[in-house]
């Protein structure tokens, strides 16, 4: 099973955005992602970071995938919680759920959001020296 650790951030609701990623496979980094994704809102910052956290795992022949967001939204979203009511997020949720079914197993957990910046900050400058995620 990999641990992927995903976060998006956007400075302004919507503005600049951008996503990181950080892959482990027991403790040990198995790749990290560092993304600008252009002008958008958090909630698609956030979406698009699990989506390309899925995606990876699966171009790297994973199929048991382990995600942890500081975003409890899409967190209940993605566990069929909470309800995808815009149209816009619907449309990430469709993608996910589709990459999802292609695996063995998932699971998503939310975390504080100290757990997932100190992973995905450690190295990642989603901004270049701006602290964003």
């Amino acid at each position: 099973m990999i641990t992927i650790y995903c976060d998006g951030a956007s400075k302004g609701n919507p503005g600049p955005s951008s996503i990181g990623i950080v892959a482990y496979i027991h403790e040990k980094e198995e790749f990290r992602i560092s993304e600008r994704i252009g002008e958008t809102t958090n909630n698609v910052a956030e979406w698009s970071a699990l989506k390309k956290g899925i995606e990876e795992c699966i171009s790297r022949k994973f199929d048991s995938i382990h995600a942890y967001m500081d975003s409890e939204l899409v967190v209940k979203q993605v566990n069929g919680k909470y309800k995808v009511k815009h149209p816009n997020l619907l449309e990430y949720k469709k993608e996910v759920d589709k990459l999802i079914s292609s695996l063995h197993s998932f699971q998503i957990t939310h975390v504080p959001r100290e757990k997932i910046q100190s992973r995905i900050n450690s190295q990642t400058k989603p901004f270049e020296n701006k602290k964003l995620l």
